[in-house]
C-alpha cells in the first residue's frame, strides 16, 4: 500500500515540475509573444530553473499537496493550491531580486495564474474522473421520474444526491414549491413547475413515478396537507426526515424514507415536563413487566434517558427481552440493566424479584391483548390480565414500591369482549388498592398503537406486499390511534402526575376510519385501491365493536396541566370485597367458559358481550 502511495506522489511531483515550468513559459509568451521573447530572459531562466522549480515543489509539499486524496478534492484543497502557488511565486520573486536577476513584474503575476490554472485543473480533472468512473461503469436501472416537493436547501440536496447516484434510476424532472418567488425558476437544472395544489396535475402530465417530500421544517398539519394532495396520484411516496430526525443537518439517499402512516395522522410531537419525570425516575430502580413487548420496550428506551439507578426488564418471552437488552446496551452503555425472565402469574418468582431488587417504580405492561384470541381463551385472559395484575400489584405494595402504573386500554370502557373486561377488572383492582397502600397506584388508558405487535398496520402492509386483498372487518369501523413513542412518553408523564387511584385518559385525537387507513396504505405503495389491490369486508370478529370509547358514562374528565392527559373520575371500590369476588372467579376458572364469562359480567356491570360472539 505504501508503494502505491509513493507512486502517486511521484506522479504528481513529475506533473507539477512540468506545470511549474509551463507556467513560466506561458507567462513569457503572454507578455511578449512567442517569437519576441528575449534570448537573455530565456537563458537567464534556464540557469535558475532548477532552483525555481525546487522552491515551488517545497512550498507545495509544506501545504500538503502530495498528501491530499484528490478524488475527494474540496474547496479547502483549492484554497491550499492557490496559496501554495502564490507563496512559491513570491519566494522565487524575492530570491531573484536578491541575486539581481530582473524579470518584468508581470511575468510573476502571469506565471502564478498559469501555474495555478494547470495545477488546480489537473486535480479537479482527476477528481471528476475518479468520482464519475464508478458511477458511469454501473448499469443504470430503469429510469423513474421523480417529483420533488420543496425547492429549499433540502430539495437541492435531494436533487444532488439523485444525480450523483444515477445507478438508482431516479431522475428528478420537476419541483413543487408554494413560494411565489421560486415559480418558473430552476434548482440544479430542475424546473419549479407549480404549487402544492398542482401536484396531481403535474404528476399526471409528466408521468411521474415517485414523489419525494423534501421539507424537513414542515409542521405536521402542513405535511398532512401535502400528503393529501400526493394521495391523489398513483406515485410512490418518500419523505426526507424531519428536522427533529436529522442530527448533522445533511441528508443522504439512505435517509430518505418511505412515508409512514404516522405521517398521515398529522399529530404534533409530545411535549414532556422532563423536570417532573426526572424527579421520580432519575436514580430510581424501575421495573417494567412485559418489557420486551411493543409498549414495554419503548418504555425502556424512554426511561433509560432519565438515568435510572437500575432498569429491570421482566418478560416471559425471552427473544423480545433479549432484543431490547442488546439495543439498550449499545445506546446506554453505562445503564445498569437487568433482564429477568418469568411470568406475572408466578407469585413466588415476583416475590423473589421484588425482595432482591426493591423496585421504586413499576410499569405494568404485561398482558394478553388480542381480542379474538382472548374470546377463545377466556381462562388465560383472566389468569394473566386479572390475577397476574393482582400478583404484581400486591408485590409492589408488600415491598414498598413508591409508584405503580398500569397500562390499560380503551377496550376496558363498556367492554364487549373478554380482553376489555379483564382490563377493566385490573383498573378496578388498582383503584381499590390505592385506598389502602402507601404505594401510589394509577392506570393509564389509551387506544390502539401504530405498529405494535398484532396491530392492523403490519397486517395491511403484508397483505399489500402479497398483492391483496386487504381485509377490513366492517366499512364503518373506527379506532383511536397513536404512535408507540407518543404512548410511552405520555404514560411516563402520567406516572409523574399520579397521587393514587387515578385512571389517566390520553388524548387520542380524532378516531380514524380503518377503511380510510387501508386505502391510504395502498396509495402510499403507489397502487390504486379496488383496482390494483382489492379491499374485502370480512365481518366483525368475536368481541369486536364498531367504535371504541375512552370514557364510561359515570366517568367525568378532569383536565391536568398536560394538554394531552386527562383524569377520569375516581371510582370507589372495596379491596376486601373485590378480592372475595376474585377468589370466587379463581374457583370458577376450573369450570366451563360460559360460567367464566357470566361471572365476569357480574364483576364488570358495563360488560356486554358483542352480538357477533
Amino acid at each position: 500500500m505504501n508503494i502505491n502511495i509513493n507512486w502517486k506522489k511521484a506522479f504528481w511531483l513529475v506533473l507539477d515540475v512540468l506545470f511549474i515550468n509551463l507556467g513560466i513559459i506561458a507567462a513569457f509568451w503572454a507578455r511578449f509573444g512567442w517569437l519576441q521573447v528575449s534570448d537573455v530572459y530565456i537563458n537567464t531562466y534556464m540557469r535558475v530553473m532548477p532552483v525555481y522549480t525546487i522552491i515551488m515543489l517545497a512550498v507545495f509539499y509544506v501545504f500538503g499537496l502530495y498528501d491530499s486524496l484528490w478524488r475527494y478534492a474540496s474547496v479547502d484543497d483549492m484554497v491550499s493550491i492557490t496559496l501554495a502557488t502564490g507563496l512559491g511565486t513570491a519566494i522565487n520573486m524575492a530570491g531573484l531580486y536578491l541575486i539581481t536577476i530582473r524579470f518584468p513584474r508581470s511575468i510573476y503575476l502571469l506565471s502564478w495564474l498559469f501555474t495555478l490554472l494547470l495545477v488546480g485543473s489537473s486535480r479537479l480533472i482527476f477528481r471528476g474522473v475518479a468520482f464519475y468512473r464508478p458511477i458511469l461503469s454501473r448499469e443504470p436501472k430503469q429510469q423513474n421520474k421523480v417529483l420533488i416537493v420543496g425547492a429549499g436547501e433540502a430539495g437541492a440536496m435531494v436533487i444532488k444526491e439523485l444525480k450523483k447516484h444515477r445507478e438508482l434510476g431516479m431522475v428528478p424532472v420537476a419541483i413543487i414549491d408554494d413560494d411565489d418567488n421560486k415559480q418558473h425558476g430552476r434548482l440544479h437544472g430542475v424546473p419549479v413547475l407549480g404549487r402544492r395544489e398542482d401536484i396531481a396535475e403535474i404528476a399526471r402530465e409528466l408521468h411521474i413515478d415517485q414523489i419525494i417530500i423534501a421539507i424537513p421544517s414542515a409542521s405536521r398539519d402542513e405535511l398532512r396537507s401535502i400528503l393529501d394532495e400526493c394521495k391523489k396520484t398513483r406515485c410512490r411516496l418518500k419523505i426526507m426526515p424531519g428536522v427533529y430526525e436529522v442530527i448533522n443537518g445533511d441528508v443522504t439517499i439512505n435517509q430518505i424514507r418511505d412515508v409512514k402512516v404516522e405521517d398521515l395522522l398529522g399529530r404534533a410531537p409530545v411535549e414532556l415536563d422532563t423536570q417532573s419525570i426526572a424527579g421520580y425516575l432519575t436514580n430510581a430502580v424501575v421495573l417494567i413487566t412485559g418489557g420486551g413487548g411493543s409498549i414495554g420496550s419503548e418504555l425502556c428506551r424512554q426511561i433509560a434517558r432519565f438515568n435510572p439507578k437500575q432498569l429491570l426488564i421482566f418478560d416471559i418471552y425471552e427473544n423480545g427481552a433479549y432484543d431490547v437488552q442488546n439495543e439498550l446496551k449499545i445506546h446506554y452503555p453505562s445503564l445498569d440493566l437487568k433482564v429477568l425472565i418469568g411470568s406475572i402469574r408466578d407469585r413466588a418468582r415476583l416475590d423473589s424479584i421484588f425482595e432482591q431488587y426493591k423496585p421504586d417504580v413499576v410499569f405494568h405492561a404485561a398482558a394478553h391483548k388480542h381480542v379474538p384470541l382472548m374470546e377463545e381463551n377466556p381462562t388465560e385472559a383472566i389468569k394473566n390480565n386479572v390475577f397476574g395484575t393482582l400478583n404484581v400489584a400486591e408485590m409492589a405494595d408488600k415491598h414498598g414500591a413508591k409508584r405503580f402504573v398500569l397500562i390499560s386500554t380503551d377496550k376496558a370502557v363498556n367492554p364487549t369482549n373478554v380482553m376489555g373486561a379483564t382490563k377493566r377488572v385490573a383498573e378496578m383492582l388498582i383503584q381499590a388498592m390505592a385506598k389502602h397502600s402507601n404505594t401510589i397506584f394509577a392506570a393509564v388508558r389509551f387506544g390502539n398503537v401504530l405498529g405494535s405487535n398484532g396491530s392492523v398496520i403490519p397486517l395491511f402492509k403484508r397483505q399489500i406486499a402479497e398483492g391483496g386483498p386487504v381485509t377490513v372487518t366492517h366499512p364503518d369501523i373506527t379506532r383511536y390511534f397513536m404512535t408507540i413513542p407518543e404512548a410511552a412518553q405520555l404514560v411516563i408523564q402520567a406516572g409523574a402526575m399520579a397521587h393514587g387511584g387515578e385512571i389517566f385518559v390520553l388524548d387520542m385525537g380524532q378516531p380514524v376510519k380503518i377503511l380510510d387507513l387501508a386505502r391510504d396504505l395502498i396509495k402510499l405503495s403507489g397502487l390504486e385501491p379496488d383496482k390494483d389491490i382489492k379491499i374485502e369486508f370480512t365481518g366483525l370478529r368475536p368481541g369486536e365493536k364498531l367504535y371504541e370509547e375512552l370514557l364510561m358514562a359515570e366517568e367525568g374528565l378532569q383536565a391536568t396541566k398536560h394538554k394531552k392527559i386527562y383524569i377520569a373520575q375516581p371510582a370507589d371500590y372495596d379491596i376486601r370485597l373485590l378480592k372475595e369476588e376474585l377468589e370466587k372467579l379463581r374457583f370458577i376458572l376450573l369450570g366451563n367458559g360460559d360460567e367464566i364469562v357470566d361471572f365476569l359480567g357480574k364483576l364488570v356491570p358495563t360488560y356486554r358481550r358483542a352480538a357477533n360472539n
